[in-house]
């Protein structure tokens, strides 16, 4: 059953951005994988860190559709929405929904796909303000977060506790507004999570439960936490929706898609991801 619901095109992959140290000539051959039309959205980045991560986000996308779907990486047609949500043009007609996201923060870049849901993925790094207090810091969000979710942040305890807790309902937002293919525009106020100390997440769109979402929360390391959303495509924001060829589906098979158990993080190498 997992192969039918997208086992088999269900990836969680993850590139520890520092072990990478590449001198300038392996830079540019990695980089020369691509298509040129990413060159300049990666050489935009004047620290070499951004470049190294945005670089990465790209690679992972076309070695995880090359592995998935046996495209050439030269035969790979990776476009954006308006939004700029990046998806698969050129798909093929076993994986109509085939969709994925990717993230980088801090240390690490990552990948995560689907078959039938829609996917998003978010990664953060638990940093601690610069130049302000941690209560300063948190104000600065106070319009993105419902009362409820920030009675749990005050709640948490300390300081360190309280930023732990204010990342988590901020990765678990992300990850739903990436999996939809919405803009920045997206109020995140409209999103109320729930959770049963971090398990069994559940989330309010508008004031109102919604069944068709799973979510998972993982640690990847003291400082970095990543989670992914997973969901129905008739939520998919629309330039999104018109890219994903499989609306119509029992309901049976998609929550039997949806309630497939949440899988750890592969680590990768960019050997592995060059590995054509």
């Amino acid at each position: 059953m997992a192969e039918t619901h997208g086992g088999g095109a269900r990836r969680r992959w993850l590139v520890d951005v520092a072990r990478w140290c590449p001198s300038p000539a392996q830079f540019q051959a990695a980089a020369a994988l691509l298509p040129p039309h990413h060159h300049p959205a990666i050489a935009r980045f004047v620290r070499e860190e951004d470049r190294k991560r945005a670089l990465l986000s790209r690679l992972l996308q076309y070695s995880l559709v090359h592995h998935v779907l046996g495209i050439p990486f030269h035969q790979i047609d990776i476009r954006r929405t308006v939004e700029g949500k990046p998806y698969l043009k050129n798909g093929t007609a076993a994986f109509r929904n085939f969709n994925f996201n990717t993230s980088h923060q801090g240390d690490y870049v990552g990948i995560a796909s689907e078959l039938l849901c829609l996917v998003g993925l978010d990664i953060v790094c638990i940093s601690k303000p610069q130049g302000e207090t941690t209560v300063e810091f948190l104000k600065n969000f106070s319009s993105y977060l419902t009362d409820h979710e920030w009675n749990c942040i005050d709640r948490a305890g300390g300081s360190v506790e309280m930023l732990t807790e204010f990342y988590r309902y901020w990765c678990l937002k992300e990850a739903f507004v990436k999996a939809i293919g919405a803009g920045v525009g997206f109020g995140l106020n409209r999103l109320e999570f729930h959770h049963v100390q971090w398990s069994n997440i559940s989330v309010y769109i508008d004031g109102i439960e919604s069944r068709n979402w799973r979510f998972c929360l993982f640690k990847l390391d003291e400082i970095h936490l990543a989670s992914i959303a997973k969901g129905h495509p008739e939520d998919a924001v629309n330039s999104f929706k018109r890219t994903l060829s499989n609306l119509v589906f029992e309901e049976e098979e998609f929550y039997a898609a949806l309630e497939i158990p949440e899988e750890v993080f592969t680590l990768q190498t960019v050997e592995q991801l060059t590995q054509l």
